[in-house]
């Protein structure tokens, strides 16, 4: 990957850090994101090209979802350019309108920060599925979206951009010690950071500020 592209994802990725995502009833202010480079990133699902993949490899701001485990579904940000199958998981965020629905949808968790802690988690407060797969999430972006709209899409930027910390992605085997993980710094429903038993024994770990 184009060392252009490889700063697109990331600087794409940080970016929707404070920003909100709002559909099917709630909206989570995003806390925790993973950058994927694609085609060069071994860790990403576009490494090679598949029919679950395909969408990756489209424009930019498309929602890829799938399935992790056969379990919970995962909600994810294409960032383009188009071929180069770059993306953002959404790890974690803060249930900001919604809150009764997403606390409904994760059987009443013991802690309201636990509800979109966690990619699988983040998914299921919003009630993203596979339908939701290839929504363009900027056909709506208004400065007050409504958080009845059973669209997904995505708000506005931040006036402020928040501090964030920078470590490696979690669980993933392959470029385990690549620090293309960024969350809020501090913020209470970023998730923990666990290696997965299949990475080789870690190279380094990146801090960030």
């Amino acid at each position: 990957m184009p060392a252009r592209d490889r700063a697109d994802v990331v600087r794409r990725a940080k970016a929707l850090l404070g920003r909100t995502i709002t559909g099917h009833g709630v909206t989570v202010r995003i806390t925790e994101v993973e950058a994927y480079g694609g085609v060069e990133d071994p860790a990403s699902h576009a490494f090679t090209r598949t029919p679950r993949s395909e969408i990756m490899y489209g424009p930019a701001y498309r929602l890829y979802v799938y399935r992790s485990y056969g379990i919970h579904f995962c909600a994810n940000v294409v960032t383009g350019p188009t071929e180069i199958g770059a993306a953002v998981l959404l790890r974690s965020g803060e249930v900001v309108d919604g809150l009764d629905l997403a606390r409904l949808r994760r059987n009443h968790p013991a802690r309201d920060a636990q509800l979109a802690r966690g990619p699988g988690n983040l998914a299921q407060a919003l009630g993203i599925t596979l339908d939701d797969l290839g929504t363009d999430l900027l056909a709506d972006d208004t400065d007050h979206p409504d958080p009845h709209d059973t669209r997904v899409h995505l708000g506005p930027e931040p006036a402020r951009r928040p501090r964030i910390g920078t470590g490696p992605r979690v669980g993933v085997s392959k470029a385990a010690d690549v620090p293309w993980r960024f969350w809020i710094d501090g913020d209470p429903t970023v998730s923990a950071y666990r290696r997965s038993p299949r990475a080789p024994a870690p190279e380094h770990y990146a801090s960030g500020t």
